[in-house]
Protein backbone atom coordinates (compact mmCIF):
# COMPACT_ATOMS: atom_id res chain seq x y z
CA UNK A 1 0.00 0.00 0.00
CA UNK A 2 1.00 3.62 -0.34
CA UNK A 3 1.32 5.51 2.95
CA UNK A 4 1.64 9.28 3.21
CA UNK A 5 2.84 10.53 6.58
CA UNK A 6 2.04 14.03 7.81
CA UNK A 7 4.94 15.26 9.96
CA UNK A 8 5.99 18.30 11.96
CA UNK A 9 8.27 20.75 10.12
CA UNK A 10 11.95 20.24 10.75
CA UNK A 11 12.44 23.94 11.40
CA UNK A 12 10.77 23.53 14.81
CA UNK A 13 13.90 21.76 16.02
CA UNK A 14 12.16 18.83 17.70
CA UNK A 15 14.18 15.63 18.09
CA UNK A 16 11.67 13.05 19.30
CA UNK A 17 9.02 13.54 16.62
CA UNK A 18 11.39 13.24 13.63
CA UNK A 19 12.71 10.01 15.20
CA UNK A 20 9.16 8.70 15.50
CA UNK A 21 8.35 9.59 11.89
CA UNK A 22 11.59 8.00 10.73
CA UNK A 23 10.77 4.83 12.68
CA UNK A 24 7.37 4.58 10.99
CA UNK A 25 8.62 5.47 7.51
CA UNK A 26 11.62 3.14 7.56
CA UNK A 27 9.59 0.37 9.18
CA UNK A 28 6.86 0.51 6.55
CA UNK A 29 9.37 0.76 3.70
CA UNK A 30 11.10 -2.35 5.03
CA UNK A 31 7.74 -4.12 4.83
CA UNK A 32 7.43 -3.30 1.15
CA UNK A 33 5.15 -0.27 1.29
CA UNK A 34 5.50 2.88 -0.74
CA UNK A 35 6.12 5.76 1.64
CA UNK A 36 6.07 9.53 1.34
CA UNK A 37 6.43 12.17 4.07
CA UNK A 38 4.63 15.50 3.78
CA UNK A 39 5.68 18.31 6.13
CA UNK A 40 5.64 22.13 6.04
CA UNK A 41 8.76 23.63 4.53
CA UNK A 42 10.32 26.93 5.63
CA UNK A 43 9.16 29.88 3.57
CA UNK A 44 8.12 32.73 5.83
CA UNK A 45 10.01 31.21 8.75
CA UNK A 46 13.27 31.72 6.88
CA UNK A 47 12.76 35.49 6.85
CA UNK A 48 15.39 36.98 9.23
CA UNK A 49 13.01 39.03 11.36
CA UNK A 50 13.38 39.03 15.13
CA UNK A 51 10.46 38.76 17.53
CA UNK A 52 7.91 37.16 15.23
CA UNK A 53 9.70 33.93 14.27
CA UNK A 54 6.97 31.79 15.84
CA UNK A 55 4.22 33.57 13.93
CA UNK A 56 6.08 33.26 10.64
CA UNK A 57 6.36 29.54 11.36
CA UNK A 58 2.61 29.39 11.91
CA UNK A 59 2.11 30.94 8.48
CA UNK A 60 4.17 28.16 6.91
CA UNK A 61 2.30 25.49 8.88
CA UNK A 62 -1.30 26.67 8.72
CA UNK A 63 -1.58 28.94 5.70
CA UNK A 64 0.92 27.67 3.13
CA UNK A 65 1.08 23.95 3.88
CA UNK A 66 -2.69 23.24 3.71
CA UNK A 67 -2.76 24.75 0.21
CA UNK A 68 0.19 22.58 -0.79
CA UNK A 69 -1.60 19.52 0.56
CA UNK A 70 -4.80 20.30 -1.34
CA UNK A 71 -2.85 20.45 -4.60
CA UNK A 72 -1.04 17.20 -3.85
CA UNK A 73 -4.24 15.38 -2.91
CA UNK A 74 -5.65 15.98 -6.39
CA UNK A 75 -2.79 13.91 -7.83
CA UNK A 76 -3.18 10.93 -5.47
CA UNK A 77 -5.15 7.78 -6.23
CA UNK A 78 -7.78 6.19 -4.03
CA UNK A 79 -5.71 3.40 -2.49
CA UNK A 80 -3.67 5.64 -0.22
CA UNK A 81 -3.50 5.67 3.56
CA UNK A 82 -2.88 9.06 5.18
CA UNK A 83 -1.15 8.95 8.56
CA UNK A 84 -1.02 12.00 10.82
CA UNK A 85 1.99 11.20 13.01
CA UNK A 86 0.93 13.39 15.95
CA UNK A 87 -2.51 14.59 17.05
CA UNK A 88 -0.86 18.00 17.59
CA UNK A 89 -0.97 18.15 13.77
CA UNK A 90 -4.74 18.15 14.17
CA UNK A 91 -5.38 21.11 11.83
CA UNK A 92 -4.37 18.86 8.92
CA UNK A 93 -6.85 16.08 9.78
CA UNK A 94 -9.88 17.76 8.11
CA UNK A 95 -7.94 17.75 4.84
CA UNK A 96 -7.97 13.94 4.74
CA UNK A 97 -10.87 13.11 7.08
CA UNK A 98 -12.87 11.58 4.23
CA UNK A 99 -9.92 9.47 3.07
CA UNK A 100 -8.54 6.35 4.80
CA UNK A 101 -6.50 7.78 7.64
CA UNK A 102 -4.90 7.14 11.02
CA UNK A 103 -3.93 9.67 13.69
CA UNK A 104 -1.13 8.81 16.14
CA UNK A 105 -1.52 10.23 19.66
CA UNK A 106 1.39 10.81 22.04
CA UNK A 107 0.32 12.89 25.01
CA UNK A 108 -2.42 15.38 25.82
CA UNK A 109 -0.43 17.50 28.28
CA UNK A 110 -0.75 20.70 26.23
CA UNK A 111 -4.47 20.08 25.82
CA UNK A 112 -4.94 19.57 29.56
CA UNK A 113 -2.83 22.60 30.35
CA UNK A 114 -5.02 24.73 28.12
CA UNK A 115 -8.03 23.67 30.19
CA UNK A 116 -6.29 24.70 33.40
CA UNK A 117 -5.95 21.13 34.62
CA UNK A 118 -2.19 21.30 35.22
CA UNK A 119 -1.21 24.08 37.65
CA UNK A 120 2.50 23.59 36.90
CA UNK A 121 1.96 24.69 33.31
CA UNK A 122 -0.57 27.49 32.96
CA UNK A 123 -1.47 28.42 29.38
CA UNK A 124 -1.91 31.93 27.98
CA UNK A 125 -5.13 33.03 26.31
CA UNK A 126 -3.56 32.71 22.87
CA UNK A 127 -2.22 29.28 23.81
CA UNK A 128 -5.69 28.17 24.84
CA UNK A 129 -7.08 29.21 21.46
CA UNK A 130 -4.23 27.40 19.70
CA UNK A 131 -4.93 24.16 21.57
CA UNK A 132 -8.65 24.51 20.81
CA UNK A 133 -7.71 24.84 17.13
CA UNK A 134 -5.69 21.64 17.35
CA UNK A 135 -8.49 19.82 19.18
CA UNK A 136 -11.07 20.90 16.62
CA UNK A 137 -8.84 19.42 13.93
CA UNK A 138 -8.09 15.97 15.38
CA UNK A 139 -11.72 15.67 16.49
CA UNK A 140 -12.53 15.14 12.81
CA UNK A 141 -10.43 11.96 12.80
CA UNK A 142 -11.94 8.49 12.80
CA UNK A 143 -9.00 6.14 13.44
CA UNK A 144 -6.45 6.59 16.21
CA UNK A 145 -3.40 4.82 17.63
CA UNK A 146 -2.23 5.88 21.10
CA UNK A 147 1.22 5.17 22.58
CA UNK A 148 -0.14 4.21 26.01
CA UNK A 149 -3.38 3.37 27.78
CA UNK A 150 -3.09 6.71 29.56
CA UNK A 151 -3.04 8.50 26.23
CA UNK A 152 -5.93 6.41 24.89
CA UNK A 153 -7.98 7.30 27.98
CA UNK A 154 -7.21 10.99 27.53
CA UNK A 155 -8.18 10.79 23.86
CA UNK A 156 -11.57 9.39 24.77
CA UNK A 157 -12.20 12.37 27.04
CA UNK A 158 -11.23 14.91 24.39
CA UNK A 159 -13.16 13.49 21.43
CA UNK A 160 -16.79 14.63 21.06
CA UNK A 161 -17.89 11.10 20.16
CA UNK A 162 -16.45 7.60 19.94
CA UNK A 163 -14.17 7.14 16.89
CA UNK A 164 -14.35 4.21 14.50
CA UNK A 165 -11.10 2.83 15.92
CA UNK A 166 -9.04 3.67 18.96
CA UNK A 167 -6.07 1.32 19.32
CA UNK A 168 -3.07 1.28 21.65
CA UNK A 169 0.39 0.22 20.54
CA UNK A 170 3.37 0.79 22.79
CA UNK A 171 6.33 2.47 21.16
CA UNK A 172 8.99 0.12 19.84
CA UNK A 173 12.34 0.33 21.58
CA UNK A 174 15.45 0.96 19.51
CA UNK A 175 17.28 -2.41 19.54
CA UNK A 176 20.61 -0.59 19.96
CA UNK A 177 19.89 -0.30 23.68
CA UNK A 178 21.40 -3.47 25.15
CA UNK A 179 23.20 -4.31 28.40
CA UNK A 180 26.97 -4.18 28.39
CA UNK A 181 29.99 -3.67 30.59
CA UNK A 182 29.44 -0.77 32.98
CA UNK A 183 33.21 -0.48 33.50
CA UNK A 184 33.90 -0.18 29.78
CA UNK A 185 30.99 2.23 29.26
CA UNK A 186 32.18 4.50 32.08
CA UNK A 187 35.69 4.54 30.67
CA UNK A 188 34.49 5.38 27.16
CA UNK A 189 32.05 8.05 28.30
CA UNK A 190 34.58 9.49 30.72
CA UNK A 191 37.07 9.86 27.89
CA UNK A 192 34.47 11.63 25.76
CA UNK A 193 33.33 13.96 28.54
CA UNK A 194 36.81 14.33 30.06
CA UNK A 195 35.63 13.14 33.47
CA UNK A 196 36.50 10.34 35.86
CA UNK A 197 33.35 8.22 35.95
CA UNK A 198 34.96 5.00 37.17
CA UNK A 199 32.94 4.98 40.40
CA UNK A 200 29.63 5.51 38.61
CA UNK A 201 27.17 8.39 38.37
CA UNK A 202 23.49 9.31 38.56
CA UNK A 203 21.93 9.89 35.15
CA UNK A 204 18.97 11.80 33.79
CA UNK A 205 18.01 12.08 30.12
CA UNK A 206 15.36 14.57 29.01
CA UNK A 207 14.54 17.99 27.63
CA UNK A 208 13.58 21.26 29.27
CA UNK A 209 9.83 20.68 29.08
CA UNK A 210 8.16 21.47 32.40
CA UNK A 211 6.93 17.91 32.84
CA UNK A 212 10.45 16.44 32.61
CA UNK A 213 11.10 17.99 36.03
CA UNK A 214 14.84 18.58 35.58
CA UNK A 215 14.80 21.05 38.46
CA UNK A 216 13.35 18.24 40.56
CA UNK A 217 16.27 16.03 39.53
CA UNK A 218 18.70 18.55 41.03
CA UNK A 219 16.52 18.94 44.14
CA UNK A 220 16.61 15.18 44.73
CA UNK A 221 20.36 15.11 44.12
CA UNK A 222 20.94 17.94 46.59
CA UNK A 223 18.99 16.13 49.29
CA UNK A 224 20.75 12.85 48.51
CA UNK A 225 24.17 14.43 48.87
CA UNK A 226 23.08 15.88 52.21
CA UNK A 227 21.88 12.57 53.67
CA UNK A 228 24.30 10.12 52.07
CA UNK A 229 27.75 11.64 52.31
CA UNK A 230 28.57 10.07 48.92
CA UNK A 231 30.05 11.93 45.97
CA UNK A 232 28.69 10.36 42.77
CA UNK A 233 28.30 13.03 40.07
CA UNK A 234 24.97 13.88 38.46
CA UNK A 235 24.90 13.87 34.66
CA UNK A 236 21.96 15.45 32.82
CA UNK A 237 21.80 14.77 29.08
CA UNK A 238 19.41 16.78 26.95
CA UNK A 239 18.78 20.34 25.82
CA UNK A 240 20.91 23.26 26.91
CA UNK A 241 19.62 24.17 30.40
CA UNK A 242 16.82 26.70 30.68
CA UNK A 243 17.10 29.79 32.86
CA UNK A 244 15.14 28.22 35.70
CA UNK A 245 17.25 25.09 35.62
CA UNK A 246 20.48 27.10 35.65
CA UNK A 247 19.22 29.04 38.66
CA UNK A 248 18.58 25.74 40.46
CA UNK A 249 22.07 24.60 39.50
CA UNK A 250 23.74 27.81 40.70
CA UNK A 251 21.94 27.52 44.03
CA UNK A 252 23.15 23.97 44.60
CA UNK A 253 25.89 23.38 47.19
CA UNK A 254 27.03 20.49 45.01
CA UNK A 255 27.07 22.21 41.63
CA UNK A 256 30.68 21.23 40.94
CA UNK A 257 29.41 17.64 40.63
CA UNK A 258 26.40 18.48 38.43
CA UNK A 259 27.10 18.32 34.70
CA UNK A 260 24.93 19.17 31.67
CA UNK A 261 25.59 17.74 28.22
CA UNK A 262 23.74 18.28 24.97
CA UNK A 263 24.39 17.16 21.41
CA UNK A 264 26.04 13.88 22.37
CA UNK A 265 26.29 11.24 19.65
CA UNK A 266 24.34 7.99 19.89
CA UNK A 267 27.33 5.98 21.10
CA UNK A 268 27.86 8.33 24.03
CA UNK A 269 24.18 8.16 24.98
CA UNK A 270 24.30 4.34 24.90
CA UNK A 271 27.42 4.43 27.08
CA UNK A 272 25.74 6.86 29.46
CA UNK A 273 22.83 4.51 30.05
CA UNK A 274 25.03 1.42 30.37
CA UNK A 275 27.48 2.96 32.81
CA UNK A 276 25.02 4.71 35.10
CA UNK A 277 24.71 3.62 38.71
CA UNK A 278 21.03 4.56 38.54
CA UNK A 279 18.74 6.33 36.10
CA UNK A 280 16.63 9.04 37.77
CA UNK A 281 13.42 9.96 35.93
CA UNK A 282 11.01 11.87 38.21
CA UNK A 283 8.71 13.10 35.44
CA UNK A 284 5.51 14.87 36.43
CA UNK A 285 3.81 13.51 33.30
CA UNK A 286 4.63 11.82 29.98
CA UNK A 287 3.02 10.45 26.86
CA UNK A 288 5.06 7.28 27.08
CA UNK A 289 8.43 7.67 28.80
CA UNK A 290 11.03 6.34 26.38
CA UNK A 291 14.07 6.82 28.66
CA UNK A 292 12.64 4.41 31.25
CA UNK A 293 12.69 1.58 28.73
CA UNK A 294 16.05 2.66 27.28
CA UNK A 295 17.72 2.59 30.69
CA UNK A 296 16.22 -0.79 31.61
CA UNK A 297 17.28 -2.26 28.27
CA UNK A 298 20.80 -1.02 29.00
CA UNK A 299 20.90 -2.91 32.29
CA UNK A 300 20.50 0.08 34.60
CA UNK A 301 18.15 0.32 37.62
CA UNK A 302 15.46 2.99 37.21
CA UNK A 303 13.76 5.37 39.63
CA UNK A 304 10.60 6.97 38.30
CA UNK A 305 7.24 8.40 39.30
CA UNK A 306 4.46 6.16 40.59
CA UNK A 307 1.83 7.43 38.13
CA UNK A 308 0.74 6.47 34.63
CA UNK A 309 2.09 6.30 32.02
CA UNK A 310 5.43 5.92 33.79
CA UNK A 311 3.98 2.91 35.59
CA UNK A 312 2.85 1.44 32.27
CA UNK A 313 6.38 1.57 30.92
CA UNK A 314 8.14 0.60 34.14
CA UNK A 315 5.88 -2.32 35.03
CA UNK A 316 7.09 -3.91 38.26
CA UNK A 317 10.74 -3.30 37.45
CA UNK A 318 11.37 0.25 38.72
CA UNK A 319 11.89 1.91 42.09
CA UNK A 320 9.07 4.39 42.59
CA UNK A 321 8.74 7.87 44.06
CA UNK A 322 5.77 10.21 44.38
CA UNK A 323 4.90 12.80 41.79
CA UNK A 324 6.34 16.21 42.61
CA UNK A 325 3.54 18.19 44.33
CA UNK A 326 2.19 21.34 42.71
CA UNK A 327 2.33 23.05 46.13
CA UNK A 328 5.83 24.55 46.42
CA UNK A 329 5.76 24.30 50.21
CA UNK A 330 5.84 20.51 49.83
CA UNK A 331 8.82 20.37 47.44
CA UNK A 332 11.53 19.95 50.07
CA UNK A 333 9.77 17.03 51.76
CA UNK A 334 9.15 15.45 48.36
CA UNK A 335 12.83 15.74 47.43
CA UNK A 336 13.90 14.34 50.80
CA UNK A 337 11.65 11.29 50.42
CA UNK A 338 12.82 10.74 46.85
CA UNK A 339 16.45 11.07 47.96
CA UNK A 340 15.91 8.23 50.41
CA UNK A 341 14.82 6.00 47.51
CA UNK A 342 17.82 7.16 45.49
CA UNK A 343 20.13 6.27 48.36
CA UNK A 344 18.56 2.83 48.61
CA UNK A 345 19.23 2.12 44.94
CA UNK A 346 22.78 3.51 45.01
CA UNK A 347 23.63 1.24 47.96
CA UNK A 348 22.07 -1.96 46.62
CA UNK A 349 24.04 -5.11 47.27
CA UNK A 350 25.26 -6.88 44.13
CA UNK A 351 22.58 -9.57 44.37
CA UNK A 352 19.81 -6.98 44.84
CA UNK A 353 21.11 -4.96 41.92
CA UNK A 354 21.23 -8.05 39.69
CA UNK A 355 17.58 -8.75 40.52
CA UNK A 356 16.58 -5.18 39.66
CA UNK A 357 18.47 -5.32 36.37
CA UNK A 358 16.94 -8.69 35.47
CA UNK A 359 13.44 -7.37 36.11
CA UNK A 360 14.12 -4.39 33.87
CA UNK A 361 15.44 -6.53 31.04
CA UNK A 362 12.40 -8.80 31.27
CA UNK A 363 10.04 -5.84 31.35
CA UNK A 364 11.32 -4.21 28.17
CA UNK A 365 10.64 -7.33 26.15
CA UNK A 366 7.15 -5.81 25.80
CA UNK A 367 8.58 -3.03 23.66
CA UNK A 368 10.22 -4.82 20.75
CA UNK A 369 10.45 -2.52 17.74
CA UNK A 370 9.53 -5.06 15.09
CA UNK A 371 6.50 -6.26 17.04
CA UNK A 372 5.29 -2.68 17.45
CA UNK A 373 5.70 -2.03 13.72
CA UNK A 374 3.87 -5.27 12.93
CA UNK A 375 0.90 -4.16 15.04
CA UNK A 376 0.86 -0.72 13.46
CA UNK A 377 1.09 -2.18 9.96
CA UNK A 378 -1.87 -4.47 10.67
CA UNK A 379 -3.98 -1.51 11.80
CA UNK A 380 -2.93 0.47 8.74
CA UNK A 381 -4.02 -2.38 6.45
CA UNK A 382 -7.34 -2.80 8.23
CA UNK A 383 -8.13 0.90 8.00
CA UNK A 384 -7.26 1.05 4.29
CA UNK A 385 -9.21 -2.11 3.49
CA UNK A 386 -12.27 -0.96 5.37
Amino acid sequence: MKIIFFAHPLFLGSQSMPRFVNMLAKGMEARGHQVDVWRPEPLFSDIPVKGIKKWLGYMDQYLVFPQVVKRKLKKEGKDVLYVVTDHALGPYVPLIANQPHVVHCHDFLAQRSALGEIPENLTSASGQKYQAYIRNGYSKGKNFISVSEKTRTDLKEFLPSAPSRSEMVYNGLNPSFVPGSAIAARAALGQTLKMDLSNGYILHVGGNQWYKNREGVIAIYDQWRTISGRTLPLILIGNTPSGGLMAKYEASAWKKDIHFFSGLDDKSVYDAYTGATVFLFPSIAEGFGWPIAEAMASGTPVITTNEVPMLEVAGDAAFLIDRKPSDKTEHELWATNAAAVLNRVVTLEDKERDIAVSRGLANVQRFKLEEALDKIELIYRQVLNS
